[in-house]
């Protein structure tokens, strides 16, 4: 009786263990931006987070700083605290790996986020990249020392710094529409810790932002903030229709 029970648990275990160490990379990884790593060729974007492009500028004491190259400069203070792990969780429209990263001590996105040099990005991003955005924000950590743009807003008004590695694939597709010209003096929404337009899904799965002073802008939990209505919309929200 002993021999059928060992070949079952046996069968048993090796389905159940390959799927999971198939979904991790681990070695050595290069900075490639704020939010993306190369770990010996394959192109990794961390899951979560959206950091400023390496040639995204933001203001600080009324001065303009590189915030982007800033962001990448602490991905590679990060990645030096010891041997990286890897989750994917599939990739991207450009190709690239989507997923969460840890070495010994950090989170990678998580601790972007938490210095104030990455915003939570997407559905994927954990509730505690959030919590780590409010305390940045609060703190006046990185971006939130001053005015930045949101990253995807950016990447929207200047297409041409979109990655490299998928140039060919996307000139391959229809012509992208022209980023519409914003007023020149567009309102923006802020208060003591912040951007204050407030970003959320919907029940229905829709991407809604709320202004203040409208109908549910003060029950609503924000997954994103943002500045002004064209970051908004530039992320892919539509606003509240009351």
């Amino acid at each position: 009786m002993r021999k059928p029970l060992i070949v079952l648990a046996v069968a048993l275990a090796v389905p159940a263990s390959a799927p999971a160490a198939a979904n991790v990379l681990a070695g050595p990884a290069e900075v490639v931006d704020g939010d993306t790593i190369d770990m010996t060729g394959t192109r990794i974007r961390l899951l979560g987070i959206d950091a400023p492009e390496s040639a995204q500028q933001c203001r600080r004491d009324g001065q303009a700083w590189d915030c982007g190259r800033e962001a990448a400069a602490a991905l590679h203070e990060i990645l030096s605290a010891g041997p990286l792990e890897c989750t994917a969780q599939g990739v991207d429209l450009y190709g690239r790996t989507l997923a969460t990263c840890h070495n010994g001590l950090f989170d990678l996105g998580h601790e972007l986020v938490r210095r104030g040099l990455a915003v939570p990005f997407g559905e994927d991003a954990p509730p505690e990249y959030a919590e780590a955005r409010d305390l940045a924000r609060q703190l006046g950590f990185g971006i939130w020392a001053g005015e930045f743009e949101e990253p995807a807003a950016w990447r929207a008004a200047n297409p041409r710094s979109e990655p490299q590695l998928a140039r060919a694939e996307v000139d391959e597709r229809p012509a992208r529409a022209a980023p519409r010209e914003r007023p020149a003096r567009e309102r923006r929404y802020t208060n003591a810790f912040g951007c204050a337009i407030k970003g959320n899904h919907s029940r229905y799965g829709d991407f809604i932002y709320h202004l203040p002073g409208q109908r549910y802008y003060d029950g609503t939990r924000p997954e994103r903030l943002f500045c002004t209505e064209s970051e908004a919309m530039a992320a892919g929200f539509r606003r509240s229709k009351e």
